[in-house]
């Protein structure tokens, strides 16, 4: 399935994004690469993608310069602090500007009660969940905040609101700092300009859910109130709105898209 086919049916092309310049952690796949196509089928004038598999990083990139937009892939792991400022350096720098920010990358852990856990999966699922975001933050926000205006959207989790996961306790913990570290920064950033949201995806398709151990994945989705499961390009619509001018008066807010997971 090409990218337009991808595209079909969920969205027109309305400019969204157009003339901005976009960043995607964790852009290689699922939901995030989803969101870099959006982004440049919305006119981005560029998309960064910032992921550390370097195959699939630089084939999303070839797909948003296939869409219009100016698109480098820039290698980078989000848990460490001197990429992270370096990816910031190399966006304004090549740019001159970060317009919009989704911090996507994440991790989960493979399921097991909370004692057949140990120490350095704590870490690893803290880091690329609850670090690479407050990275993110510390070095977009100067960043945006010296041009005047800036958005910033934060991959969540229903999990981080309502945990749904029994098995995945490390990982509906990061997802609630998560939620909590955005509503801070929010309340701090919004009077400079700088809108700061989430988005709280559900029961979404994604590389990272089917390797999370879940036996029955149709009985998931009849659990549901729209009896299925989402798609990444569902969770993109939900990112780039949020980024939109759209969204103009939304600050510090989760938005879930979750198949009506957190209604029910």
């Amino acid at each position: 399935m090409d990218t337009r086919e991808q595209l079909h049916g969920l969205s027109t092309k309305c400019g969204r994004m157009a003339g901005r310049v976009g960043l995607v952690t964790g852009g290689g796949s699922g939901i995030g690469r989803a969101t870099a196509i959006l982004m440049a089928h919305e006119g981005a004038s560029a998309v960064v993608i910032a992921c550390r598999r370097e195959p699939e990083g630089q084939a999303v990139a070839a797909e948003c310069r296939a869409l219009g937009a100016q698109s480098v892939f820039v290698p980078t792991d989000v848990t460490q602090e001197d990429e992270v400022a370096r990816l910031v350096q190399t966006i304004v720098g090549r740019f001159g500007c970060l317009d919009v920010a989704f911090n996507n990358a994440g991790f989960q852990e493979r399921r097991a009660p909370i004692e057949a856990q140990d120490g350095s999966v704590y870490d690893s699922v803290f880091n690329a969940n609850v670090r690479s975001v407050f990275l993110g933050l510390k070095y977009q926000l100067p960043a945006m905040a010296a041009q005047g205006a800036g958005r910033i959207v934060i991959n969540a989790s229903v999990s981080g609101l309502r945990n749904p996961n029994p098995g995945l306790s490390l990982y509906s913990a990061s997802k609630a700092a998560v939620i909590s570290l955005m509503r801070s920064a929010a309340m701090e950033c919004a009077p400079r300009g700088i809108r700061i949201n989430a988005v709280a995806p559900g029961r979404v398709v994604t590389d990272m859910m089917l390797a999370s151990g879940i036996a029955d994945m149709s009985a998931v989705a009849a659990a549901l109130p729209l009896r299925r499961m989402g798609k990444p390009e569902e969770v993109a619509e939900a990112v780039v709105w949020l980024a939109s001018d759209e969204a103009s008066y939304v600050v510090g807010h989760v938005l879930a898209a979750d198949g009506g997971f957190m209604a029910s």
